[in-house]
């Protein structure tokens, strides 16, 4: 078997032979044995191709090359699974519909715009030809439609992540459709997807997708409780949930996922004004839970490794119906939760009644405070 620094060597020499050569001769390895000679920069090995384009470290570079030949074109087609075009402030929709059928290995796309550019054509040339994409970044793709997102499920069933963030065309049958047929995904970013995001939709995507890890639903006004408890419930290993302006959920939703989602690390509340102390007391029994099996037994050590140690971030900013003494009894069961300014993690901002909410560390260091204080006053 040929080493992969034999490859490397095989490789600079090639790339040497190249940049030395005059038109004639045969050009000398570094190793001492002859190199055969290249005719140009079109011949050079995929290989060594793919390494000057990931020196070049520019994706712009990438989508140039692979009009320069078809070699270069086939060779990057089969190489390049890892593609963005963000950097591109104009004619995206134009360009991103020229490289679709060259680059066929694609598993890492991102479209993300800063003004609207991308349409439904474009959207539609990536489903037809990139079958093993992975993960896909559509944010900001205001004129985006239903068309989009059935081309995708029928393209692109292997999607893991899917960011369709502020994509507000969308409408919930189109997400339960994708739902029904990209059955793998993991990550969802809906924030901003106020037609898309309904209780239908979220009892499909609890239905389709069980291994959902992170879900973003923030400021998507139409959820309510019961979509929330759909999600608690056929989503099991939910690692991050941002609820982030959900106005209409209330305690029922923080209590099923406290029930429901043992391997939660990252809650967001923000806005969530009908959130009130039965809901953080859920949250902090649930810590106690955790350290059990379901039925009252110890977990095995494969379970804790998903993460037995609970919520360590938590936003219940303008949760303004929350009394520090429910909020303490949270943030003293998972020691993850922070409000000390290094490590912030419980964020409390517009609650003024939480102020004297403390972590076990920055308690320590208020206390540390006093006692220097008094000492101080003594004197």
């Amino acid at each position: 078997m040929v080493s992969a620094r034999s490859v490397d060597r095989q490789l600079d020499a090639c790339f040497s032979n190249l940049m030395v050569s005059s038109g004639g001769g045969r050009g000398q390895a570094e190793t001492g044995g002859a190199m055969p000679m290249l005719s140009g920069w079109k011949d050079l090995p995929m290989e060594l191709l793919m390494r000057i384009i990931s020196v070049a470290g520019d994706d712009r570079i990438v989508v140039v090359a692979s009009g320069v030949c078809t070699g270069w074109r086939d060779a990057l087609g089969w190489g390049v699974t890892n593609l963005s075009l963000s950097w591109c402030q104009q004619n995206m929709n134009n360009l991103t519909i020229s490289f679709a059928h060259k680059f066929t290995k694609l598993q890492v796309l991102t479209l993300r715009q800063i003004k609207p550019q991308l349409e439904d054509s474009a959207v539609e040339a990536v489903a037809n030809y990139c079958y093993d994409l992975r993960e896909l970044d559509l944010s900001r793709s205001f004129r985006l439609s239903d068309r989009s997102l059935y081309a995708l499920a029928n393209g692109c069933p292997r999607l893991t992540k899917l960011n369709i963030s502020g994509c507000s065309s969308f409408s919930d049958s189109a997400l339960i459709y994708l739902s029904c047929h990209c059955k793998n995904l993991k990550s969802l970013n809906l924030c901003g997807c106020g037609k898309a995001a309904t209780d239908e939709s979220l009892q499909a995507i609890a239905q389709n997708c069980g291994h959902l890890q992170t879900l973003n639903l923030g400021w998507c006004d139409n959820v309510t409780d019961e979509g929330v408890t759909s999600l608690a419930s056929g989503c099991p290993d939910l690692r991050a949930l941002d609820l982030c302006g959900c106005v209409l959920i209330t305690d029922e939703s923080v209590i099923a996922l406290a029930s429901g989602c043992p391997y939660l690390r990252s809650l967001g509340l923000y806005y969530c004004q009908n959130i009130t102390d039965r809901a953080m007391y859920s949250l902090a029994n649930s810590c106690v839970k955790s350290k059990r099996g379901r039925w009252g037994t110890p977990r095995s050590s494969s379970s804790s490794s998903k993460g037995v140690d609970g919520l360590a971030n938590l936003n219940i900013s303008q949760c303004t119906a929350l009394t520090p003494p429910a909020v303490q009894a949270v943030c003293d069961s998972f020691p993850s939760l922070h409000t000390c300014p290094e490590r912030h993690s419980l964020i409390i901002s517009g609650c003024l009644s939480l102020t004297n909410v403390h972590c076990a560390c920055g308690l320590q260091r208020h206390r540390a405070g006093s006692a220097l204080q008094a000492t101080s006053h003594a004197y």
